[in-house]
């Protein structure tokens, strides 16, 4: 009866009204008062945000802080992919002929969560990680890779909570949530940053309309309050690092893993090298 009524609650609170209504509160400057309880409560590392506590007009403008520079280190191995946010890795792993197994109990297809995009097609046997964001994290997105946009979409949605509650008993949060997904190009495919909104998120945000190329470790996107972000690889162009498991937490900058060309491309270039008939990179 207890887990009905929650659900039920989580159902109507998902409407997206009520979340405009909080979201409406946190960018006023009389929630600016909450900053001090909202960081005991959290536990939130206040010393690492960029500006003083009193120059934060509003909490939203505290949660979606920008950290001191030299913070966070972006890795430097060679083709390297990193984590694009601060977060706790709730699920990873290849993608299973198009789906993403056991997502706090659920399965995901690809195709659900990047809303019928052609493409889909690309990730079928990729890899997965979803890293969620809690209130104590940086909500700051970076790009996990360098490349170039080449499509971005906004997916209107729900505004469900991405709690272990939410995600274990609503059916298909990630994939009924807003959405806002980038597609980035780099040297051996392309990656899909599927940014989730939750509730209390009254938006998800780039933080240059404008820019369309990023470096890796480059600000991509904001948050305005938590949720999560799904990062996919496309099919055979990823290597994950060993020792990530579920419940690993990760700093922005991390090391995920290897980006490498897909094995039959791998091949193909290693034996034109070997005959010096490359004509291309």
């Amino acid at each position: 009866m207890a887990k009905r009524l929650l659900r039920l609650m989580t159902e109507l609170s998902s409407r997206k009204w009520l979340s405009h209504l909080v979201g409406q509160f946190s960018h006023s400057r009389l929630s600016r008062h909450l900053i001090p309880a909202f960081i005991r409560i959290y536990q939130i590392p206040a010393h690492e945000a960029e500006k003083e506590l009193h120059e934060y007009r509003s909490l939203n403008e505290f949660f979606s802080r920008r950290l001191k520079i030299g913070l966070r280190a972006i890795d430097a191995t060679a083709d390297a992919m990193v984590s694009p946010v601060d977060a706790t890795i709730t699920a990873m792993g290849t993608i299973d002929t198009g789906t993403i197994l056991n997502v706090k109990g659920q399965d995901y297809t690809i195709e659900e969560l990047l809303a019928q995009s052609p493409r889909f097609e690309n990730y079928v046997n990729g890899y997965a990680f979803v890293l969620y964001l809690s209130p104590t994290d940086y909500h700051r997105i970076h790009s996990p890779v360098t490349g170039v946009q080449i499509e971005r979409e906004h997916l209107k949605g729900k505004v469900y909570p991405v709690n272990d509650f939410a995600m274990t008993h609503i059916r298909s949060v990630l994939s009924r949530n807003e959405r806002l997904i980038t597609y980035i190009k780099h040297e051996f495919g392309e990656v899909a940053v599927v940014k989730v909104g939750a509730l209390n998120v009254s938006s998800i945000r780039y933080a240059d309309e404008s820019v369309t190329k990023w470096q890796i470790g480059d600000e991509l996107a904001y948050f305005e309050f938590g949720s999560t972000v799904v990062l996919l690889t496309e099919s055979g162009t990823f290597t994950p690092r060993g020792d990530l498991a579920l419940g690993s937490t990760v700093k922005m900058g991390e090391l995920l893993g290897i980006l490498h060309p897909p094995a039959d491309k791998k091949k193909k270039r290693e034996v034109c090298l070997e005959q010096e008939l490359c004509t291309e990179k």
